[in-house]
């Protein structure tokens, strides 16, 4: 049996993507085509590419040639993961001493030596402070790759059980539990008033209207959204509910439901309250608010979710939008504000594994900021 040897080069590649992956939470990715490299994707960072390149590059056109290819796939993983733009530090592991770097759009290229030394530490340093102190120095050889493949295989479980925890198939409460109530006050209409579509009957049941609302009924703000004028109003928004609620309800746990939809509720009266004096009822704010919410959620889970964002949930914003402005009797004002409230409410409350607590608190005070500034406007 031959024994295993490691080189210098194979050394501080494998001491930096224990890095990249325990301490800076990126993942690997394949791409085809190539050899002797390592790519390392973390969308939430700012440089969202590492790539490592061992490979000998020996003359400028080389180096060109290099750098196209870099730019190739940051195009292929922009287009996947729907990002608008996209930052590359690219490590070069073996370079001949002549050729000289040059600075490209989006793309910063440093040579390293393979021998890992402290110069080269402090330049990473420069875009990764942390690691001059969490890079593994002391472990050499076949102890290093134990302990790097150690190290990653437990962030893996970590991340996989993540995971499963947000998208296995959970017990739907919270999306049924409104679409019954929503249905019994439908019925109360009828049995003890003159029936959902009469403009008395709405107000005494709890209405969106602004006059009333300004007189200090603010109740209606969120009462409104539980009533319906019509069997298709009614079943209309409750098939919505049920399709996007559901899913939401699944991805980000009951609690969170909640606070997204009720914040959602809120936001979609209120717009509706400062653009328009007529009677205002219906869920579609609230459901607008799902929708935004699983914007933000889709947009962090892109890698997973991509595909479902480009052909489902934007399509479904803008189609829903569109109709909303050319069609009448289409409360779009709601819909906007229910789409903006979802979405920072789920900002606010955060997606496990992926927000962090600066992210949140940073949610949460710009839903303030935007609640505070409807009221202002509803009743200044």
């Amino acid at each position: 049996m031959n024994p295993i040897t490691i080189t210098k080069k194979d050394e501080i590649i494998m001491r930096l993507i224990h890095y990249f992956i325990t301490e800076e939470n990126y993942t690997p990715i394949v791409v085809r085509g190539v050899k002797d490299e390592v790519w390392l994707e973390n969308n939430d960072a700012y440089y969202k590419i590492i790539r490592i390149n061992s490979n000998y590059i020996h003359n400028v056109e080389q180096y060109r040639i290099d750098t196209l290819k870099i730019k190739n796939v940051m195009r292929q993983i922009k287009k996947k993961t729907l990002s608008f733009s996209m930052k590359t530090l690219n490590l070069l592991l073996d370079l001949n001493e002549d050729v000289k770097i040059t600075n490209e759009k989006n793309i910063v290229s440093l040579a390293l030596d393979t021998g890992a030394s402290d110069e080269d530490i402090k330049k990473i340093a420069e875009y990764f402070p942390t690691i001059q102190n969490k890079l593994i120095r002391n472990v050499e050889g076949l102890d290093l790759i134990l302990n790097v493949t150690e190290d990653i295989n437990e962030k893996t479980e970590k991340n996989n059980r993540v995971y499963e925890a947000t998208f296995k198939p959970k017990k739907i409460v919270i999306t049924y539990a409104i679409m019954i109530l929503c249905t019994f006050i439908f019925f109360l209409m009828y049995l003890f008033g003159n029936g959902s579509l009469d403009a008395y009957t709405l107000l005494v049941f709890g209405a969106v209207y602004s006059p009333l609302i300004k007189l200090g009924q603010v109740w209606r703000l969120l009462t409104g959204t539980f009533l319906h004028a019509g069997i298709i109003h009614l079943l209309t928004n409750m098939y919505s509910l049920f399709i996007i609620g559901s899913q939401l309800e699944t991805f980000i746990g009951k609690k969170k439901f909640i606070f997204v939809y009720l914040i959602s509720a809120l936001s979609g009266s209120l717009m509706s309250s400062i653009f328009s004096t007529t009677i205002s009822v219906g869920a579609s704010g609230a459901i607008f608010g799902l929708l935004g919410s699983l914007l933000y959620f889709g947009y962090h889970y892109r890698l997973y979710l991509g595909s479902v964002l480009k052909a489902q949930i934007i399509p479904i914003i803008l189609l829903n939008l569109f109709l909303g402005f050319t069609l009448s009797g289409i409360d779009n004002a709601a819909h906007i504000g229910g789409l903006v409230g979802g979405y920072l409410a789920t900002m606010a409350v955060g997606i496990t594994g992926k927000s962090e607590k600066n992210d949140r608190l940073n949610g949460f005070i710009v839903l303030f900021i935007y609640i505070a500034f409807l009221i202002f406007v509803l009743f200044r």
